[in-house]
């Protein structure tokens, strides 16, 4: 049956609609496509005939004061692939595996990925790995074994520290992208990262450059550099002392900062242990976390007797005292019903000054009480205690410092000689620096200069003057005290012929468990030189040594003495000559001799000797035998503490109580020993006490009275 018209034209109707509505779609989509998604369609189409490089901006250097490189960006290489490239990506990855040190599995999985144009496999890829692969692509080419095809080396930056475990803490270090991390990478990373760069190539399906397009280049801009106070030399001096005092007195821990007194610039900064920064133990969060911390300027501790120079800096300003009065030392005071003991034997009659080179306890507990609360407050804020010191180095603490309104009596007694008190190593040698240097707290600081990329200075360190806390004359008397102790006092394991060497020794508590350790210590030298015009100021900190004595003046002086030495030979400050102290002599070895035999073999070279810890024959010596030394310089001999004492190797101390001063002498002198007396009449009390053992030529302290006195 033949359609009839309306037939027809519904059936036409009907299509022009379908037609109509499939426009309609058609339309839509297309405008979906052109208006809607073209952003997103046009970047997923250049992604996929592109391919685009980060070019990472050179990190600038970090220099030391000379220029010397402390930290540089050094060219390396990232490893990449084209996975469309790769024929065999079984073969590859076991070809690459050994070459890279990625897991063959990973890296069969990285190439064969060809959702992708381009993978990275290795960053920051080591010299002789790169020099390898690239021999290996070569030759790869020249047989045209297409093993290893799709593989690409890029020029990338890495960071490098020339000197390794050098300054670790201080210069901190950066993440594999080259962002700062810690320590002056991270504060400075503004000035130090610059802009990273770009460039875009073309390529076609299987992800293979095209040579008809030019692509796109952005150039990376370079980071500007920072000049640091930090002087690599002095640092290299305190970094080899460090480790040997670690070795030596088996410490925990050990830590050097050295200071221009007169400026506040810091020369070099040490905490051991350490790690080197080209070859950070990331693996070990716990232990990279623990070792990037900069314990100088973050940690605070009691100072101990370091501290005694500022409470006698403070009495002296205030004219409570002056070097013409005595002090007589019993051994102990008492405080609001609660005993202070002195570190060792009673003292006895003590000047000033020698109660400062004997670093009584009870003598200071004397002058804080004379101070008082408000005069000694004062004199601890002029100081900066309780106060960040402002040094240009992330992370810093304030220490601790007893609230006014709360503290007691016997706080401020325990003050004057540095317990009761909690100080961060930086805030105590910036003070002890004011007590030296004419009376001006400086604030520290390690950065000296700031360069853009051009080498143009931006921003420079100054010299800053915080406060006066005490006078010009007062702080020449400090420093002629100071040079006291190290000539005569417990400081005498610093003293070097030649140079006027001042400082003070400290034995500070050790909390463990939230109580006082009797048998673990911080031992501590802060020290001057020279004192006629201070150069340089050093603190040395030796944590929980196992060596026995643990005081700072048998851990710490003795390598403070070795850097002093070194770093003013190295500025050039002149030394006083003595009877043959500028020839040069050779360190004898004397390890493994008794006492005696390695005094006689030291005096026939010139040297002399000082002695750490208790036994009969020496186990070590500071310096290596070998070693060449000017005469009349100074050996440091460790001895054998699990020995027994003979006496080819000592002196027994005779008893000397009953005897008159005349008749003492006569003694001592006879069994090669020193007198030294207080007062007059019959020996009463010595020290050492009869049938203890000492070294030849030792000083026995003598006191004298008549009957019926105390």
């Amino acid at each position: 049956m033949v359609p009839t018209g309306p037939v027809i034209r519904r059936r036409i109707a009907m299509c022009m609609g379908l037609f109509f509505l499939l426009f309609l779609g058609l339309s839509t989509r297309l405008f979906v496509l052109t208006v809607i998604d073209s952003e997103a369609l046009q970047a997923k189409a250049q992604s996929q005939w592109t391919t685009e490089a980060v070019i990472q901006a050179r990190r600038g250097a970090i220099l030391d004061r000379n220029g010397e490189v402390l930290a540089m960006s050094a060219t390396a290489y990232t490893l990449s692939v084209s996975p469309r490239q790769v024929k065999n990506s079984e073969a590859l990855a076991r070809l690459l595996s050994p070459v890279i040190g990625v897991d063959a599995e990973t890296i069969r999985r990285r190439a064969s990925d060809t959702t992708k144009g381009g993978v990275t496999l290795k960053r920051q890829l080591p010299y002789a790995a790169t020099q390898q692969l690239k021999l290996m692509m070569a030759d790869g080419a020249q047989r045209k074994t297409h093993e290893l095809d799709g593989l690409y080396l890029e020029q990338d930056s890495k960071r490098y520290y020339p000197y390794g475990a050098f300054l670790t803490q201080l210069l901190g270090l950066t993440t594999i992208d080259g962002v700062g991390q810690a320590g002056l990478e991270q504060s400075l990373n503004n000035y130090l990262s610059g802009r990273s760069g770009r460039v875009v190539k073309e390529i076609d399906g299987k992800g293979r450059a095209l040579n008809i397009s030019s692509g796109e280049y952005v150039q990376a801009l370079e980071g500007g550099s920072a000049v640091l106070t930090i002087d690599a030399t002095i640092q290299g001096y305190c970094e080899k002392a460090a480790r040997e005092a670690m070795e030596v007195n088996r410490a925990e821990s050990v830590r050097i900062l050295a200071m221009n007194p007169k400026t506040g610039e810091i020369l070099a900064m040490v905490n051991k242990p350490d790690y080197d920064p080209n070859d950070p133990p990331r693996n070990d969060i716990q232990t990279l976390t623990e070792r990037m911390r900069n314990r100088l300027i973050t940690d605070a501790y009691e100072p101990g007797s370091t501290f005694k120079m500022i409470t006698m800096s403070a009495a002296l300003e205030e004219k409570l005292t002056n070097r013409s009065e005595w002090f007589y030392c019993s051994g102990s005071v008492y405080v609001e019903g609660g005993r202070i003991r002195c570190w060792g034997r009673p003292h006895g009659s003590e000047s000033l000054t020698q109660a400062l080179e004997n670093s009584c306890n009870p003598v200071f507990v004397e002058l804080g009480l004379r101070l008082g609360t408000d005069r000694f407050y004062k004199y601890l804020n002029a100081y900066g205690f309780g106060q960040k010191t402002g040094v240009d180095i992330p992370g810093e603490g304030s220490g601790i410092v007893i609230g006014k309104s709360a503290v007691k009596r016997v706080d401020i007694a325990r003050i004057g000689f540095g317990q009761s008190i909690a100080v961060t190593p930086v805030q105590l040698l910036t003070a002890a620096c004011a007590v030296v240097n004419g009376g001006k707290l400086m604030t520290p600081y390690v950065v000296k200069e700031i360069r853009d990329a051009d080498g143009n200075v931006i921003e420079r360190g100054e010299p800053t003057v915080r406060a006066t806390p005490i006078s010009e004359g007062t702080s020449k008397i400090m420093r002629e005290m100071l040079e006291s102790v190290v000539k005569n006092g417990g400081g005498k394991n610093a003293y070097i012929d030649g140079y006027h060497i001042g400082g003070k020794t400290g034995t500070a508590q050790v909390y463990i468990d939230g109580v006082v350790s009797s048998d673990t210590h911080i031992g501590s030298f802060i020290g001057f030189a020279p004192m006629d015009d201070p150069q340089i100021a050093l603190m040395v900190i030796i944590d929980r040594a196992e060596r026995r004595p643990d005081y700072g003046s048998t851990t710490a002086a003795p390598f403070a003495r070795d850097i002093l030495l070194q770093t003013l030979a190295y500025l050039k400050v002149p030394r006083e000559s003595a009877a043959g102290a500028d020839e040069a002599t050779t360190v004898p070895n004397v390890s493994g001799d008794t006492l005696n035999q390695a005094i006689k073999s030291l005096k026939a070279e010139g040297l002399g000797y000082m002695l750490s810890g208790a036994g009969a024959r020496v186990r070590d010596q500071m310096p290596e035998p070998g070693a060449e030394m000017t005469k009349g310089s100074v050996v440091m001999l460790y001895m054998d503490g699990d020995a027994e004492v003979d006496a080819d190797a000592w002196i027994e101390v005779p008893d000397v109580k009953g005897k008159s001063v005349m008749e003492v002498n006569q003694t001592l002198i006879s069994c090669g020993l020193r007198l030294k007396l207080s007062g007059s009449g019959i020996a009463c009390s010595q020290s050492p006490e009869a049938g203890e053992y000492v070294f030849p030529d030792a000083v026995v302290d003598v006191t004298f009275a008549f009957p019926g006195e105390e």
